[in-house]
Formats: C-alpha cells, structure tokens, sequence
C-alpha cells in the first residue's frame, strides 16, 4: 500500500501512515512467525518418534557416545544454516536480475523516466516467476536427499541428524525472524527522520541492513520450518530402506 500511494503521487502524510501501519505489521508477523516455528518444531518431534519407532527394539542406540549419531547431530546442526544460505542466495540472484531489468527498461523506453511512457511489467513478472522455480530445485533437493544421504551412510543412529536439525533450525528461523523485522523497522524509523534521517549514513547502513533482514523474515525463516518437517518426514519415508541398506552394517558385516 505505501509503493502504491508512493507512485500515485499521493500526499506525503499518507506515506507517513502506510509506514507506520508496515511497522506495526512486522513487528505483528515477527510474533506470530514465533508461535509457527514452535508448532514447527513440535511436529517435526512428533515425527522423529515416528522415525525411531520404525526400527526394532533394541536396534537404535541413541547416545552421544555412539559415533553415528553425534557425526548425525554435528550434520544437522549444519543443514538449516546451509538451506539458509541458498533460499538468501536465490532472493539475491532474482533481485539482481529484476535490476538488470529495470535498468535496461529506463534507457530503451523513452519517456519511461519522466511517467510519459508504460514500462513492461510482464517481463519482470517473468523474470520472478522463473526464478522462485529454478531457484528453489537446489534448496529442495538439500532438504529431500540429505536425510536419504546420512540414512545410507549412518544407518538408523543417523537419527542425530534430525535432533540436530530441529534444535539449530528452531533458534535459527526464531533469530531471522525477529531480527529480519527490526532491520526493516529499524530502516523506516531512520526515514522518518530520526538519527539523521534520509541520506545520512546512518540510512544507507540501515538499507544495507534491510537487504539483509527481507530475505531473513520472509524467504529463510519461515523456509526452516518446512526443512525441519522435512527432514523428518523423508526420513520416515526411506526408514524401510535405511534398515537394510546402509554403509555402517555392511562394514560391520564385513569385518564379522
């Protein structure tokens, strides 16, 4: 609403207003993200019990001692800050090419600079579309083969991978989350003319830190809870064949 009473050209006070209404809805979306990656976290729980109870008594030994599962935890501590690193990559690449876009759309179309002219939506409506597709194969591809990946090579101890997970991921997306709307805040409140207001330094670091915090609390962390629930969830999946199939056995075999 604040773009759009911007490129009407509409009074400055409704700005002022569409402004404070954004910062109410982040702080509001922040909050509310919290109480989504608690359920998050206490589903992908549910589901790690599942896994566990998939295999025969007896057959899991589940202590910090057991290799498996602490090189399973140290593995899935990593894999929320890995996917992190790929969906802000992904916003990163799109949003360069949208620029590109833009940039060139200014100097073929003429009088597109002065309003006298229309730009081409279509194109960069594309450009987005085609990218949260493509962007998004490498990101998903981590969160479906990672589990398959440790299950072969762990075996069913490599259930640490799913512990560790769940407990970096939950403090992970709770962190981008908050931190993702006080850096948009934080921005608006320096254009409302406070530590120097528009032009300052103070408002180009608050930029670059919005840059940072948009992808935080829209793309990455809300993206965690579904790699949490999915990890467990393709874990299940492939129990039957982790059972059978796995590295960790067949070099116990092999030995015997």
């Amino acid at each position: 609403a604040g773009g759009i009473a911007e490129m009407a050209g509409l009074e400055p006070e409704v700005r002022d207003r569409t402004d404070a209404l954004d910062s109410l809805g982040n702080t509001t979306a922040a909050t509310g993200k919290g109480f989504a990656i608690g359920s998050a976290a206490l589903t992908a729980l549910a589901l790690i019990v599942s896994y566990t109870e998939k295999f025969p008594q007896g057959s899991l030994e589940l202590t910090l001692t057991n290799p498996p599962v602490l090189i399973g935890l140290f593995v899935g501590a990593m894999l929320p800050f890995l996917f992190s690193a790929f969906t802000m990559q992904a916003v990163g690449r799109a949003a360069q090419k949208i620029v590109v876009e833009v940039r060139r759309q200014f100097k073929e179309i003429k009088g597109l600079m002065e309003g006298k002219a229309e730009a081409d939506y279509k194109t960069c409506v594309d450009i987005c579309t085609r990218s949260s597709l493509k962007e998004m194969i490498v990101p998903a591809a981590l969160g479906i083969l990672a589990p398959i990946i440790v299950g072969i090579v762990l075996g069913p101890n490599g259930v640490g991978m799913l512990a560790g997970a769940l407990v970096s991921g939950f403090v992970v997306a709770i962190m981008m989350a908050n931190s993702g709307g006080a850096w948009d805040n934080a921005k608006k409140y320096i254009e409302a003319g406070n530590f120097g207001g528009k032009g300052s330094d103070n408002h180009k670091a608050a930029v670059v830190g919005d840059t940072v915090g948009d992808p935080f609390k829209d793309t990455s962390g809300p993206s965690v809870n579904i790699l949490i629930k999915l990890l467990s969830m393709v874990s299940i999946v492939f129990a039957g064949l982790v059972m059978k199939f796995n590295l960790i056995d067949a070099i116990t075999n092999l030995i015997k």
